[in-house]
């Protein structure tokens, strides 16, 4: 309790205190930040990086043109009805659809997802965006194969609820529509566990972000973003250090940290890659989520109780090093986290969070919604429906 008052006081006083940076807009530096960005990226300035971490520079993505032919393709269109049929659940009412919704940016909107028997989760459901691109998968990076990690939701109690994927294999088995499509993707009727992991995987690996203004100002089209979201850009690159984990194509580094929000021993603990790791180093460690499409995956963090932008900015100007363990408490406590040295007070002023947020938001392009397929009913299942 003591921790969080102070972490409250001390963002509450560096809040007032950023009230001081005017930025005036006619100032000869701020003019030359701003046109120093307006050429191609090679000659851009220079990031604020910590030794040792090798970042890569931002990457614009190009429209995907074979969307829709990508869609056509037999495994693809397999994956789309297994991704979006209940019948992969014990209950034969959730899909994988039902925490990854196209219509709120392949995530579900609430803090933490929701399942069987209207269970809760402990943790955010992450977007599917560019999910293709990643290395590891869930927060705690415990599945290293888009195959290995449909396994948790589908067995996961608080989830899909599957005691055995058999079971699954069993029920898809009746459906005689199936059966014909498992024929056009793999050649033969056989439906089994590790084909409807792959189908699944292989259509999740075609959800990719549409290019936004920042993709488009990068690509040299220099009036795609504002003064301000340049400038928001350049304090991203350099002052706020953001570049330290988010950067390249999907802005994020794949890998784990703690910036300060395990919570230990309190209401929301979580401890992170410590669970699958065992290391008591990796307590309190994260993925790194891509900042694409922001403003379609809220809310944020592995807990989903962040819902501000500018207030996570705050978290991370205050540094978040005043949660630290004493050496006292440490030698106490082995597991006691201890925030990544990553993180340093950044000393922002108002302006500079606030065009930190434009420049965030800029990063929101994806507008397609996907239409939910008409899923293979078996024809007891057609009959009844028609009586509805």
């Amino acid at each position: 309790m003591k921790n969080s008052a102070l972490i409250l006081l001390f963002v509450s006083i560096s809040s007032l205190l950023s009230f001081k940076g005017l930025i005036d807009f006619n100032d000869v530096e701020y003019k030359q930040i701003i046109e120093s960005y307006k050429k191609p990226i090679i000659e851009w300035p220079i990031p604020t990086v910590d030794e040792g971490v090798e970042w890569r520079e931002f990457e614009s993505i190009q429209r995907d043109t074979a969307f829709f032919t990508t869609q056509e393709k037999p495994e693809v269109i397999l994956g789309k009805m297994l991704f979006f049929d209940p019948k992969l659940s014990r209950s034969q009412q959730i899909s994988c659809s039902s925490c990854h919704d196209p219509e709120m940016g392949w995530t579900d909107r609430r803090t933490v997802s929701l399942g069987h028997d209207h269970l809760q989760g402990v943790r955010n459901t992450p977007s599917l965006y560019n999910i293709g691109d990643r290395t590891v998968y869930f927060w705690d990076g415990r599945a290293r194969t888009l195959q290995e990690q449909a396994i948790g939701p589908l067995t996961a109690p608080h989830e899909m609820a599957v005691d055995n994927l058999d079971e699954v294999v069993d029920r898809i088995n009746q459906i005689e529509a199936y059966k014909d499509l498992f024929m056009n993707a793999y050649g033969d009727r056989d439906i089994t566990v590790k084909r409807i992991l792959d189908a699944l995987a292989i259509f999740q690996q075609s959800i990719k972000s549409q290019p936004s203004r920042v993709d488009l100002f990068i690509d040299g089209k220099y009036n795609a973003l504002t003064d301000k979201e340049i400038y928001g850009m350049h304090i991203f690159r350099t002052k706020a250090r953001c570049m330290n984990c988010h950067f390249g194509k999907d802005l994020t580094d794949d890998s784990f940290h703690n910036i300060g929000l395990t919570y230990y021993k309190r209401k929301y603990e979580d401890l992170g890659r410590y669970v699958v790791t065992q290391n008591p180093d990796d307590v309190g460690k994260f993925r790194t989520p891509s900042l694409r499409d922001l403003l379609n995956t809220r809310p944020w963090m592995h807990n989903g109780l962040f819902d501000n932008l500018f207030g996570i900015v705050n978290i991370y100007n205050s540094g978040m090093h005043m949660i630290d363990p004493t050496e006292e408490q440490k030698l106490k406590d082995p597991l006691y986290p201890v925030t990544d040295s990553l993180m340093k007070p950044l000393g922002l002023d108002r302006f500079e969070k606030e065009a930190v947020v434009a420049f965030l938001e800029a990063l929101s392009g994806s507008k397609f919604k996907m239409r939910r397929p008409d899923l293979p009913r078996d024809s007891t299942a057609k009959e009844e429906y028609k009586t509805l």
